[in-house]
């Protein structure tokens, strides 16, 4: 067994081995190389969860590593370092890898439900999205911007203060002040904790909308003037936020409704029928924060940029590529 260097995890280089041919010879590292595969000396490089922030960051850097190695390699991951020419093996048993003589290419094994994070709990994600959100970290202002309890949100602060992603100063009490630690890291794990929370109820109802965007403005309005709570995220809510996909031909919108039964009462009353692949998403609320800080943009409600930027990572390739743009765009505010 082969000692890891230090710029490698013992995981990095597990993968690699789990997914090699049998018939590959496997030599002890030198000084050049983190395994010696069939000949061929390999760097390895780990890049933790495998989004597409995390390519793009290890492209943007020095050097290229044979074979980068991850939890999860995202589509959108995946085809960055594709078009790099750079082999990439994520923990599922998923690979692509072709250096030299050793070609390798597995689909690994599907995971039903992600692993979720222990210490994200609904409050938490919640006061990371009003944090993501320009609200400062003190107890006062997460309470006003979230609507949870005192104990809720400073447990909350503590809890992201413990994880590193706050940095705490000496001072005590309610309006003690925090500050992020890094933005990028912070957006990072809340994106990876909210996808991995259990999925919330939705319901695809049909339209006949030539512009989603003036059908989801007269919809809305319905909406609003019935009491009823939406706002609009994923591509329909980039568009509006940070343009960058061409076309938007379907919407995803969160309403005041928790259950399937409860979003197809709303459906009814503004009549819509429920119609697989339609074109528009009914969601429930993920977290209280996200109606607090939804804005309004051109006659329509947007959910908090953090929400949008975790529902675009979900919808593929394209997807994950508006999401870093819509980062990109907010950064540069």
């Amino acid at each position: 067994m082969m000692t890891p260097t230090r710029k490698n995890p013992r995981r990095a280089e597990q993968a690699v081995l789990a997914v090699l041919p049998r018939n590959a010879t496997v030599s002890n590292r030198d000084k050049t190389a983190d395994l010696i595969v069939s000949g061929h000396d390999l760097e390895i490089k780990w890049i933790g969860e495998g989004n597409l922030h995390d390519a793009r960051t290890l492209l943007d850097g020095r050097g290229r590593p044979d074979v980068v190695v991850a939890r999860r390699m995202s589509p959108g991951a995946r085809a960055a370092l594709a078009d790099a020419g750079i082999g990439w093996v994520d923990e599922s048993g998923a690979a692509e890898i072709a250096v030299g003589s050793i070609v390798v290419s597995r689909s690994g094994r599907a995971v039903v439900h992600a692993e979720k994070p222990t210490r994200w709990t609904p409050a938490v994600l919640a006061t990371s999205e009003a944090l993501l959100c320009g609200i400062r970290p003190t107890v006062a202002a997460t309470q006003e911007a979230t609507g949870l309890s005192t104990g809720s949100c400073t447990n909350a602060l503590r809890i992201l203060t413990d994880l590193g992603l706050l940095v705490a100063d000496a001072e005590r009490g309610r309006g003690s002040a925090r500050r992020i630690a890094d933005h990028d890291v912070l957006l990072n794990a809340y994106a990876s904790a909210a996808e991995a929370q259990p999925q919330a109820a939705e319901l695809r109802v049909g339209v006949s909308w030539r512009d989603p965007l003036e059908g989801l403005a007269e919809l809305g309005g319905k909406w609003t003037r019935a009491k009823i709570d939406w706002m609009v995220t994923g591509a329909a809510a980039a568009s509006l936020i940070a343009p960058y996909l061409t076309a938007v031909t379907s919407a995803d919108v969160y309403v005041g409704a928790d259950t399937i039964a409860a979003l197809a009462a709303v459906a009814r009353e503004s009549g819509l029928r429920a119609l697989e692949g339609g074109r528009l998403t009914l969601r429930a609320l993920p977290t209280v924060t996200t109606a607090r800080l939804a804005t309004n943009i051109e006659g329509i409600r947007v959910a908090p940029w953090p929400r949008v930027f975790v529902d675009l990572r979900s919808s593929g390739v394209r997807g994950e590529e508006a999401a870093e743009h819509l980062r990109e765009v907010v950064r540069a505010r």
